[in-house]
């Protein structure tokens, strides 16, 4: 699942970005996001803040960026994925701690989200390294098409 091995040797000299990604699924396909100004496009979900716990990190994010707020009896760890981060220097690793489950209110583009779309695997060449990662892990699931 991982494209840098989990160990403390390999990962001791790397840096790390901790993120929090919400997979939601509609039709077997997942929502992905494309930010202000870029052209790759990501899995809903942000940087933790000092003090945030993983639910107050997904809370906070998808509220700033689709104007939704998290069904959280509702939601389920899916796993932690990991890739070379993008447009970071090479070595930077971007970790993703991913959860899913379900919404309340409309998804809405807002902060700093141009668009917001649904993507199959197919789609994936439009993604970051870490975010094909997840989406080849959930068609192997057989959840996305």
């Amino acid at each position: 699942m991982a494209e840098f091995p989990d160990n403390n040797q390999a990962t001791a000299d790397l840096k790390t970005i901790d993120k929090i990604a919400f997979v939601y699924i509609k039709d077997r396909k997942i929502l992905s996001t494309r930010s202000n100004g870029k052209s790759v496009w990501y899995i809903p979900g942000g940087k933790r803040e000092p003090g945030e716990n993983d639910m107050e990190t997904l809370s906070r994010e998808l509220k700033e960026e689709l104007n939704i707020e998290v069904s959280f009896p509702e939601v389920r760890y899916i796993g932690v994925f990991k890739a070379q981060a993008h447009g970071h220097p090479d070595g930077t690793v971007v970790k993703m701690t991913c959860y899913t489950g379900a919404y309340t209110g409309e998804l809405k583009a807002s902060a700093e989200i141009d668009e917001f779309d649904f993507f199959t695997l197919e789609d994936q060449y439009k993604s970051a390294a870490v975010d094909r990662l997840i989406l080849q892990f959930l068609h192997e699931a057989g959840m996305i098409d």
